[in-house]
């Protein structure tokens, strides 16, 4: 279980999250929102599409742990996602914005749950017992590692 100092620091890193995003997608061309960060990686704009759908996936589980007796946590087709025309070409602004509110609507719902809730549980068919503390791991450390990615992209000025 997460210490309380760890959890603030995550959440925190939560409500940072679409600023930072921002800030590093304001040094990339739309032409560079196409290059894969990597070779055989996916390109910035299916990254950024990627955070939307992930981030939104992770809320709706922990909704349902929240509201739910260890509920299973269903998984997704992530690299079939990234290849559907959104999130191959579409523009990033409605993903950037849906990160935005989606990030600062969960920022709020983990600041007010009660401290007995982090060790509310739900089934991963992957990754087993997940606690609630576990999904806030999860996706305090999926920002920093997209973030970094996006740090990577070529020409990104950095």
């Amino acid at each position: 279980m997460l210490s309380p100092e760890e959890r603030r620091r995550r959440i925190q890193s939560i409500k940072n999250f679409p600023n930072q995003l921002r800030e590093q997608l304001s040094a990339i061309s739309d032409a560079q929102m196409n290059t894969p960060y990597r070779p055989d990686g996916w390109t910035v704009r299916q990254v950024v599409h990627h955070l939307a759908d992930a981030h939104a996936n992770t809320y709706i589980r922990m909704k349902l742990v929240l509201t739910e007796d260890n509920p299973p946590l269903k998984t997704y087709q992530q690299e079939d996602w990234a290849t559907l025309p959104d999130g191959r070409a579409y523009s990033i602004d409605a993903s950037v914005q849906m990160l935005q509110g989606l990030h600062e609507r969960l920022a709020y719902l983990l600041d007010h749950i009660p401290d007995v809730s982090w060790s509310r549980t739900g089934m991963h068919p992957e990754r087993g017992i997940m606690t609630l503390d576990d999904l806030l791991v999860t996706i305090s450390n999926h920002c920093a590692t997209h973030l970094q990615h996006i740090e990577q992209a070529p020409s990104s000025g950095r």
